[in-house]
């Protein structure tokens, strides 16, 4: 973060002063932002943010013993603080809701978004780089920080730090010595991306994919096309000189993507699997669902080896390889990053080895039908044709009306592909293909009774389900290999 002292502080909010004198706020600064009263420490500002359980505005006081040089709070609190006032921010989008009765919480959210805004106003040689789509997000963000990495400092968020917290709190960990900082966007609603990219605004935006995560709140793909959208038409426009030029990074394998050329002022540069994509893949195969191919960009050649598992991470891969290659890698250098990712983030995609030869699979982070599709797919190939594959799948939650028939339609696919047995945990009806079980309990109790030496066990759901619980339980011996 870039060095602040508390005067800039209120200032850029519109925050007064609580318990400081304005000498105290000149001479006090701040080099870092946190919402943990556990986890701050001299020079911090501590975020006092509402939550299901308890109040960050009630552990203000523990916050500053901790050495934290002041509180931002949207009421008064018991320790040196700016306080941002509640009035006009009660409609920001805010994924606080009924936890934050009295908009203290909006407050702050509202506060720190000011805060990142201005401080990468003051970074002008950042390059920020924001990606969307309904799957693959975190995959790719991850793999972003992997290719641009070699290139010079990058900053990216920790897990999927996506939202009106997540953004601020990830582009206020840049500073001087940052030459990257990626960002995921995610939408709950028409404007959220677009408000994200007032936060934090991209000069290069990829899109992956539209999907069918949140349609129950879009209401349709096009709805979702046009929230991602919201991305790309935030870009600066692509012919501004000194390398400040938008770029749209668009999979032109999906045609909602590609056809969000049309809505953005940038560059455009497609990447996908087809042959007519400005980055794509060449001779693409698979070895226990782990994909090689040959990445062609228009600066050159070279070879793939990804060590995340899954098909779906070539598209992934191929959309960093983009980025890269835009910001000065060698596609020698883009694939060499690419080969020696490992996944970064949790519950995605996590290949475990038993001592008795089971494999876990826990990609129990989130769900929608085409991460599930992916997932069942990457199932299969790790199987291959002599070990016993099992799906243990939970709700796939915000699908909309139509959810009934997606979890339905899953269990169809996953027995069209070849998975033995498929074990459907809680609510969601799999249909008469799937066993059901009431609970991670339930399920822990039959997969460990006839689960078999060499069988597969895929866990995957939405994240409320909580079923990385499963796959945990699963793990609780010695002689574990992560792979």
């Amino acid at each position: 973060m870039i060095e602040m002292t508390l005067a800039e502080v209120a200032a850029v909010t519109g925050g007064t002063l609580h318990q400081l004198t304005d000498a105290q706020a000149a001479s006090t600064t701040v080099t870092a932002v946190e919402f943990d009263s556990r986890r701050v420490g001299p020079g911090g500002l501590f975020l006092a943010l509402p939550g299901e359980r308890v109040d960050g505005h009630d552990f203000a006081r523990g916050a500053a013993d901790r050495g934290a040089s002041a509180v931002l709070a949207g009421r008064e609190v018991d320790a040196p603080a700016v306080i941002v006032p509640p009035a006009g921010v009660r409609d920001a989008h805010t994924y606080l809701g009924a936890v934050d009765p009295d908009g203290s919480g909006a407050a702050v959210l509202a506060a720190l978004g000011l805060l990142a805004r201005h401080a990468l106003g003051a970074l002008p040689g950042l390059a920020v780089v924001g990606v969307t789509g309904s799957a693959g997000k975190t995959s790719t963000k991850d793999l972003l920080a992997a290719v641009l990495s070699p290139l010079g400092r990058t900053v990216a968020p920790p897990e999927s730090f996506n939202n009106e917290l997540g953004t601020p709190y990830t582009a206020l960990r840049a500073d001087a010595t940052t030459r990257h900082l990626v960002l995921e966007f995610s939408a709950r609603g028409a404007g959220h991306i677009a408000a994200l990219c007032a936060v934090a605004p991209p000069r290069i935006g990829v899109v992956l994919n539209v999907g069918s995560a949140h349609l129950g709140e879009f209401g349709s793909r096009a709805g979702i096309a046009a929230a991602k959208g919201e991305l790309v038409e935030t870009l600066p426009p692509g012919d501004l000189p000194g390398g400040r030029g938008g770029v749209a990074v668009l999979n032109a394998d999906d045609e909602l993507v590609a056809a969000m050329a049309a809505r953005t002022p940038a560059r455009v540069v497609t990447f996908g699997r087809s042959a007519g994509a400005d980055v794509h893949a060449r001779d693409v195969t698979q070895e226990a669902g782990r994909a090689s191919f040959r990445l062609v960009t228009p600066a050159g050649e070279a070879d793939v080896a990804l060590r995340l598992v899954g098909a779906h991470q070539v598209s992934n891969a191929l959309a960093a390889a983009a980025v890269a290659v835009e910001l000065g890698a060698s596609p020698e250098e883009a694939a060499t990053a690419l080969s020696a990712a490992t996944p970064a983030s949790r519950w995605r995609m996590e290949l475990t080895d038993r001592a008795d030869g089971v494999t876990v699979v826990n990609d129990a982070y989130n769900a929608n039908p085409e991460a599930m599709s992916a997932a069942l797919s990457a199932l299969t190939e790790i199987a291959g044709t002599g070990r016993k594959a099992w799906a243990v799948l939970g709700p796939m939650a915000e699908i909309g009306d139509g959810a009934a028939q997606e979890h339905a339609a899953t269990t169809r696919r996953a027995r069209a592909a070849g998975v033995g047995r498929v074990v459907a945990v809680g609510a969601p009806d799999y249909g008469p293909d799937a066993e059901h079980v009431d609970d991670v309990g339930a399920a822990l109790e039959l997969l460990r009774a006839e689960i078999g030496p060499g069988d597969v066990v895929l866990v995957k759901a939405s994240r409320s389900a909580g079923l990385e619980r499963v796959a945990a339980g699963l793990l609780q011996s010695e002689g574990l290999v992560r792979r």
